[in-house]
């Protein structure tokens, strides 16, 4: 596996990953393609075809040029009108994965070949325990700001990913590490903050997941480089992802991959036992 190409952030700070992908613009010409073919064999002109399922002109239009991602509710709408006998339908799960930018669908497809996940971050909450409210409000202080289109598309991708920890089916262990900053900064505010702080408390008591908290009294940090994954793949090969200011990464070189290793097993060294983690947490949710 080689490493990816460095592009906008995406992971668990504030940057999206960018630009639809070529992958996506394809699934969505492709959407439009049928569309257009079960409109006209219906004899229906795109005005009469919102007209029947509640859309205007123009977004039947957008839709079928590849311009646009149809909801759930366009697809199932028109494949009732066009009786298209669950074709429109059946393109629902492409849509969504084609809402999400490639490096999150990238992110997301290796989390799920993983039998382990480790984490560090010294910033924010790491993304698969963030509260919906939470990183919302982590999105909302980026500048230049983003779209309110931008938000949506950015919080669907980031809900999506984290179905991974309440999902059914094989779930991989999970070890986060998390500064004790990322448990004090209001993001959000007081309120959304105390949820988030209740959500750590929560997801800490899964059989399958391990937080631990790293004291900002402590000496020591190796962590000071900044936030990490390491996802460990059923294969027995491990990549690493890192993010900083615009810039997310996916890593597979062994010498990289080998110091990354080192470093997360020197901070969760360094941090509180799970059990007196979630403890230091409580303490600070008291304080909050």
């Amino acid at each position: 596996m080689g490493v990816t190409g460095q592009g906008p952030q995406s992971g668990d700070g504030m940057e999206p990953y960018g630009a639809d992908d070529e992958e996506s613009a394809a699934v969505l010409r492709t959407v439009g393609r049928v569309l257009k073919a079960c409109r006209e064999r219906k004899g229906l002109t795109q005005a009469e075809l919102g007209a029947a399922i509640g859309y205007s002109e123009e977004q039947v239009s957008s839709v079928e040029r590849g311009r646009r991602a149809p909801s759930a509710a366009f697809l199932e709408a028109a494949d009732r009108v066009l009786d298209a006998g669950g074709l429109l339908v059946g393109l629902k799960k492409d849509v969504e994965q084609a809402r999400y930018p490639k490096k999150v669908r990238d992110l997301a497809k290796l989390e799920a070949e993983a039998v382990e996940i480790c984490a560090y971050d010294n910033s924010v909450v790491n993304g698969l325990l963030q509260t919906e409210e939470y990183l919302r409000a982590v999105f909302g202080s980026r500048r230049p700001a983003f779209s309110e289109e931008e938000v949506e598309r950015l919080v669907a991708a980031r809900l999506a990913r984290q179905g991974i920890i309440d999902g059914k089916g094989t779930i991989p262990a999970f070890s986060f590490v998390h500064d004790e900053a990322t448990l004090r900064r209001r993001v959000g505010g007081k309120m959304v903050l105390r949820r988030q702080l209740e959500r750590l408390l929560e997801v800490g008591q899964m059989r399958y997941v391990e937080i631990q908290v790293l004291p900002m009294d402590r000496e020591d940090n190796a962590g000071l480089g900044g936030p990490f994954h390491l996802l460990r793949l059923n294969e027995g090969t491990t990549v690493g992802h890192n993010e900083v200011q615009r810039t997310s990464r996916l890593i597979s070189e062994p010498k990289e991959i080998q110091i990354l290793e080192l470093r997360y097993g020197v901070v969760r060294a360094q941090a509180l036992p799970p059990q007196e983690s979630l403890a230091f947490i409580e303490k600070v949710l008291g304080e909050t």
